[in-house]
């Protein structure tokens, strides 16, 4: 099961990149365990300086934007 997490401090643009990766979830299928972080300290952990941000299984797959729900499946099948 993929570990996703989705890090920002609760801005639209963070709620936006949550609602695209549960719906990336969806679509593709999978069983994926997602959690939002809004701790900055764990944020900065992963060395992120900009949020939103998403992290797929401890890997920082983007930083500073939001990708849409095709992006994020791609990233998530590979």
């Amino acid at each position: 099961m993929k570990k996703i997490l989705v890090l920002g401090t609760g801005c639209p643009k963070c709620e936006k990149l949550l609602e695209h990766t549960n719906q990336a979830v969806e679509q593709a299928g999978l069983s994926c365990d997602i959690e939002k972080v809004t701790d900055i300290q764990r944020i900065v952990s992963f060395g992120v300086m900009m949020t939103p941000a998403l992290v797929i299984d401890n890997k920082v797959v983007v930083s500073g934007r939001v990708p849409d729900v095709t992006e994020i499946m791609k990233m998530l099948q590979a």
